[in-house]
């Protein structure tokens, strides 16, 4: 008999699964999947192959995916960085996967055809991609370094994959302010509110789940801001909704009010969603 496993982080369907699940889950058959990379800047994940249906998430340039189903244009898939399943486009990945050297660890930066900002830039990537340096160049006194298909990035957008890129998660959001609002997104071009938080901690090397819900189950421990009080970097959350504490007055969220990342002072934040929605649901130390 099968679990009841979390369709987000488990690849099950009645006719295929992860061959990991083996034991665990009924399938006509199991697959171990193939290594596969993003290609585009910003992939939407989709709960079905269906371009009509919100997005759940989103896959970002060079990050890592297993891919065990290609059907009518789409694959399915199950990326790396954080377990999450769905389906991509299949332009928006190749076969294969590249270790990857860098990430971009600004919100925003141009890849360009060459070491030298005049030229028209190849595309836009947002923080949490990865790419693979081979070598660095300096145009007018401007570092770049040099990806491996010959096109450059500015360096000092970039921070080595074995390096923490920030030691304060509050301040990596910060960097976001005024991003708009994009349900399912988590990249500088568009954010909600779990990808804010887990982009911010992934830049300070703390892993996190991608949805509110899961990040409210597992992220570090359970807090009573009445005893404990509230500090720099600890979450609250509501159901459906999670945003950091700035300070002890403040809430900095990517929010469905203003409809881009803001910061507002959190008692207010509180009795303004109370009215609409609830109180909150808990509040956690990371």
């Amino acid at each position: 008999m099968s679990e009841t496993l979390d369709h987000r982080l488990h690849a099950y369907r009645d006719d295929l699964a992860d061959s990991r699940l083996r034991g665990r889950v009924e399938a006509a058959r199991f697959a171990d999947g193939t290594p596969g990379e993003v290609i585009l800047p910003v992939a939407p994940l989709r709960p079905r192959p269906d371009d009509s249906c919100s997005m759940d998430s989103e896959a970002l340039f060079g990050e890592a995916l297993t891919v065990f189903d290609r059907r009518d244009g789409w694959a399915w898939v199950q990326l790396a960085v954080d377990g999450y399943v769905g389906y991509l486009r299949e332009e928006a990945i190749r076969e294969g996967s590249t270790p990857a050297t860098h990430l971009v660890s600004v919100p925003r930066s141009f890849v360009y055809p060459g070491p030298d900002l005049r030229f028209p830039h190849l595309m836009a990537l947002s923080m949490g991609s990865r790419v693979t340096v081979t070598g660095a160049a300096e145009t007018r006194a401007t570092p770049y370094s040099v990806l491996k298909d010959g096109s450059a990035i500015i360096a000092t957008h970039l921070r080595p994959i074995t390096e923490i890129a920030a030691e304060d998660a509050v301040s990596v959001a910060t960097r976001f302010l005024h991003t708009p609002y994009l349900w399912g997104g988590r990249s500088g071009f568009g954010i909600d509110c779990s990808g804010l938080v887990q982009m911010a901690l992934a830049m300070t090397g703390k892993p996190a789940p991608r949805d509110s819900d899961l990040q409210a189950a597992n992220l570090g421990h359970a807090i009573d801001p009445g005893t404990d009080g509230l500090q720099r970097g600890d979450l609250v959350f509501w159901k459906g909704h999670v945003g950091f504490v700035e300070d002890e007055h403040t809430l900095l969220h990517a929010s469905g009010g203003t409809m881009y990342v803001t910061r507002e002072p959190l008692r207010e934040a509180i009795d303004r969603i109370a009215r609409l929605y609830s109180l909150p649901t808990g509040y956690r130390r990371p």
